[in-house]
């Protein structure tokens, strides 16, 4: 008699006489679906689950099936062995540790003997193609802790050996293809045959388990997707990336320089400065909308203030700290706790809040000098950074005021495409679960009234509360976290900040930390990328540039660089003596989003000719209107040229 009862996400109940791995319900249901069958999704979780996982009864399935996005961990998890696999099957002497997925593909560490060059990795490939023509089938076994330990022992598998020992597990899953296995817990495909389309990207330096104390491993970087098309689109946007490359950008554009001397602490040159403190510039004007007062704080703290604030113990190896005069001083990681000083330093009541604080305060954190990258990734940089201090009562309010401000810059940035995550609480942090509870319920609460889509990211809170992630996806489909909204009920608990309530009695304010773009580094880093180095005119170091024909112009372009200085506008006048053709191609590469030729007609005229970086060209311009709509397109911060309205 059927006692074990499936559900589909239909609604219908499959009922079986033992419990079903995912595999078999699908057999169930019809051949064709389980051909097609690669894994499953149990009672509404996202992870997904190998198909030979027996299911107990009452659970909710949901089938996945090759082609599905779902899919794509498990065809990429397979991929890793097959790579690794490959690898053996080249180089016997290679020794495999681990390979797990990760967001646009995956990886392998090996320990070898030697390194592995570009024709190696062409090698790998093409093996990797021969064995998915063998189709060998994936087989699950399980073993006993003492088989698997004697197995790898004697296969010199040693890292699979101390991967065994800190499972603390009696038994262990091993999948087999053909002769080959390799100790997992999975999910993996049916049949190898079921990856469609495989691509070996390149290598890099890895220590076992991220330690540096541990021996140094190769990693191969790898990709696999359900079509050929999807890979070679894939493939399109990491070229398009490299080119995009804001390392490679800013120094092309003159903005940013690196000396070994600062590791992770960039050089902002003149042109650089000009981006940076345009930004900045926009935000003050929006500060002043939105009801934000900007302060000043500290740059160094005695090292009591984190201790008390919660840093200290769950963020210390990121803070830089000194001795000086028998006292520990820490340079300033971030304003949350400065800003609690402040907020404290008077006393305030119901009619005072929400305090709306912003700081543009530098700070400094220690990054290992791995994690280092460009402007993405440094050790000092600086925030579009505010607190907000309200009431209960007032949350609802302030997380739909941050919402509105967020995508008002957002769009004046051309950055339409954004997602927003709620991340609950992580493992290490402070306060009580009563507290998180509270937090967490306030934020959800609020996107569910805002009517605002989110995703639920657990675990990935800040250690002191819950937070809104915002997940901007710029033009190469990439995500990025820059702005964040967080609540926090914990730090104004430590510091016992109060404010006196309408019933005269002392109330606890819920502290807002909020960013809109983070930190002004890593933003302009993204969005060079993003634009691929076309800055809005409003934001570009240069606006326009003059350039005469003959020097029978200059006196001319002298005359409009004068206007133009004299209405705001960033002008140079290229009065070398070149052929106009490489003026302009030295303009172009340089971004400038208006090039103006001068030559005969023009200065007769009074005109100008307009070329675009687009490569439109626009003759006959009247200058003084063109000296008009400039100033008013870099006034309104348009994102697109007066041209093309």
């Amino acid at each position: 008699m059927a006692n074990i009862s499936i559900t589909l996400p239909d609604g219908s109940i499959k009922q079986f006489d033992t419990e079903p791995t995912v595999l078999q319900v699908a057999e169930s249901i019809g051949s064709r679906l389980a051909k097609d069958t690669l894994g499953g999704q149990i009672n509404d979780a996202s992870e997904v689950i190998d198909l030979r996982t027996k299911l107990p009864d009452g659970t909710r399935l949901k089938i996945v099936t090759k082609g599905s996005t779902e899919s794509l961990e498990v065809v990429r998890h397979s991929s890793a062995h097959l790579m690794a696999q490959a690898v053996q099957q080249l180089w016997p002497e290679v020794k495999v540790t681990i390979g797990p997925v990760i967001d646009d593909g995956f990886f392998y560490d090996f320990d070898s003997p030697f390194a592995f060059t570009p024709e190696d990795l062409i090698k790998i490939e093409k093996k990797m193609n021969f064995l998915l023509k063998k189709n060998e089938v994936v087989s699950k076994e399980v073993w006993s802790k003492e088989k698997a330990i004697q197995t790898f022992s004697e296969m010199d598998e040693n890292f699979k050996v101390e991967i065994i020992k800190d499972l603390g597990e009696d038994e262990v899953s091993v999948y087999r293809q053909g002769d080959w296995f390799d100790l997992c817990r999975g999910p993996h495909v049916q049949k190898m045959g079921q990856i469609k389309a495989i691509k070996v990207l390149h290598t890099a330096g890895a220590y076992w388990r991220g330690d540096e104390k541990n021996p140094q491993l190769q990693r191969i970087y790898a990709t696999a997707f359900n079509s050929k098309q999807e890979l070679d689109e894939y493939l399109h946007l990491l070229e398009e990336a490299k080119k995009r490359d804001h390392r490679k950008l800013s120094k092309d554009l003159g903005m940013v320089y690196h000396h070994p001397f600062a590791p992770g602490a960039p050089f902002f040159t003149e042109k650089g400065t000009i981006v940076y403190n345009e930004l900045q510039s926009y935000l003050k004007s929006c500060y002043l909308k939105y009801g934000y007062s900007e302060v000043i704080t500290p740059q160094i703290f005695d090292h009591q203030l984190y201790e008390k604030s919660g840093h200290a113990a769950n963020y210390a190896e990121n803070i830089y700290t000194t001795h000086v005069h028998e006292r520990n001083f820490s340079v300033k990681p971030m304003n949350c706790p400065g800003h609690c000083l402040l907020y404290g330093a008077t006393k305030k009541s119901y009619r005072d809040l929400p305090w709306r604080i912003a700081d543009f305060g530098r700070l400094h954190r220690k990054e290992k000098s791995g994690a280092l990258h460009g402007l993405t990734r440094v050790t000092t940089f600086c925030q579009d950074d505010a607190h907000i201090f309200c009431r209960m009562d007032q949350l609802m309010t302030e997380i739909k005021s941050f919402m509105t401000f967020l995508n008002e810059v957002y769009q004046q940035l051309g950055m339409s495409n954004y997602k927003i995550y709620l991340s609950t609480r992580p493992e290490n942090r402070m306060g009580s679960d009563d507290v998180w509870d509270q937090s967490e319920a306030a934020l959800e609460k609020a996107l569910k009234e805002l009517n605002l889509e989110y995703t639920v990211n657990p675990g990935d809170g800040a250690f002191y509360g819950p937070k809104l992630d915002i997940m901007f996806v710029d033009a190469l489909k990439r995500p990025w976290q820059l702005g964040t909204l967080q609540c926090d009920f914990n730090m104004p608990e430590a510091f016992q900040l109060k404010y006196v309530g309408e019933d005269n009695s002392a109330h606890q304010p819920v502290m807002l930390h909020r960013a809109i773009l983070g930190s002004f580094e890593r933003f302009i880093g993204v969005y060079l990328e993003h634009t691929a180095g076309r800055l809005p005119c409003w934001l570009a170091p240069v606006q326009v540039v003059l350039m005469n024909i003959t020097s029978q112009h200059s006196d001319y372009c002298k005359e409009l660089e004068s206007q133009l200085l004299s209405r705001g506008v960033r002008v140079h006048f290229d009065s070398r003596n070149e052929k106009l053709g490489f003026k302009v191609r030295e303009a172009q590469l340089q971004q400038i989003p208006y090039m103006v030729t001068v030559g005969d007609k023009e200065v007769e005229n009074k005109s100008v000719t307009v070329r675009l970086l687009n490569g439109k060209t626009h003759g006959g311009y009247a200058a003084d209107e063109f000296i008009n709509n400039i100033v008013s397109e870099v006034k309104n911060r348009e994102l697109n040229s007066f041209f093309e309205k």
